[in-house]
């Protein structure tokens, strides 16, 4: 069972959230720990869950052109053995890096991030087309990513 997490939990997990690549020791310093009692600390919220991954974000207009699509779905039929087809065809789609199952007009939302037009062209018929109970979506292609963030505020 997880622990509750008191304020020195809550500020290693904002400082790997900016930086996952520190090391104990600089953690340690910036949270008033010994390393060991840090490192004790890190490895119990790993092992809770807390930290889901650990990655590195790439800087995507770094490594060449690449369309980020906004795409809202909306299902024909609302059952649930049919949402959970279209999420495993979702879920295995390389292309899709966020799905979000929401409330009002669309059943969800996609962000997609492909190279070019043609992957997207692809990326519809593999999943959105092929697909019988999607009775329509709506896809809009971002101009500019204005703002990238993904720390949740502790």
């Amino acid at each position: 069972m997880p622990h509750s997490l008191d304020r020195i939990d809550h500020r290693i997990l904002s400082l790997l959230q900016q930086d996952c690549s520190r090391t104990n020791l600089a953690l340690a310093e910036a949270v008033g720990l010994s390393p060991p009692a840090c490192l004790k600390r890190v490895k119990r919220l790993v092992a809770e869950g807390y930290v889901a991954r650990q990655v590195a974000i790439l800087a995507p207009e770094k490594l060449g052109q690449w369309l980020h699509v906004v795409v809202e779905v909306q299902m024909e039929r609302d059952r649930k053995d049919l949402y959970e087809r279209f999420l495993a065809r979702v879920r295995a789609a390389r292309a899709v890096k966020q799905c979000y199952q929401v409330t009002g007009e669309s059943d969800f939302v996609l962000i997609v991030v492909v190279p070019d037009m043609d992957a997207y062209d692809r990326f519809c018929d593999e999943v959105l087309y092929a697909d019988d109970n999607v009775r329509k979506f709506r896809s809009m292609v971002s101009r500019f990513r204005n703002k990238f963030d993904t720390s949740l505020d502790l």
